[in-house]
């Protein structure tokens, strides 16, 4: 237990071992977020697993069910920082059921390429999501076409 709010997020991607795309959502709230980039996500609820959240959180903001993949390392095992009070764990996912939709939290949804580390950075994120998508970026990089993110066993929780 950290007391630290524990957040979490996925990197919705078009394909876990190929990876060409990524989904973002667009803030509609607080204030100071709105109209501000995203990874989708949220709170971890009493009693459930980050995994089980990333897939509650998932259907209810986008309409969709996911398979997880690798999750993305944080500086810290709590996750990455968003402020002095929450920590988010990300997970890259690609989608298996349902067409993304912003059902909660949002009013757009795009798919960028990742191709172009500048395009992607050039969005207005929401300040603590950069250097996860710094990560996610630098991590594609590194990748060997055909060996993206791998899967992980009872990923799809319905």
């Amino acid at each position: 237990m950290t007391g630290l709010i524990d957040v979490v997020g996925g990197a919705v991607l078009d394909s876990l071992s190929e990876p060409g795309r990524l989904l973002v959502a667009r803030r509609t709230a607080p204030p100071q977020f709105a109209g501000m980039w995203e990874f989708p996500g949220g709170k971890v609820e009493s009693g459930e697993t980050a995994e089980t959240a990333l897939h509650r959180e998932l259907l209810e903001e986008l309409g969709v069910r996911v398979r997880l993949g690798a999750e993305l390392e944080a500086g810290s095992a709590a996750g990455w920082p968003l402020n002095a009070r929450a920590v988010m764990r990300v997970w890259c996912a690609e989608l298996v059921d349902g067409d993304p939709r912003p059902l909660q939290d949002h009013d757009e949804l795009r798919w960028i390429e990742l191709g172009n580390r500048r395009d992607v950075l050039g969005l207005p994120w929401i300040p603590a999501d950069l250097p996860i998508v710094e990560a996610l970026l630098d991590r594609l990089q590194g990748q060997t076409p055909g060996h993206g993110f791998p899967r992980r066993s009872g990923e799809l929780i319905r």
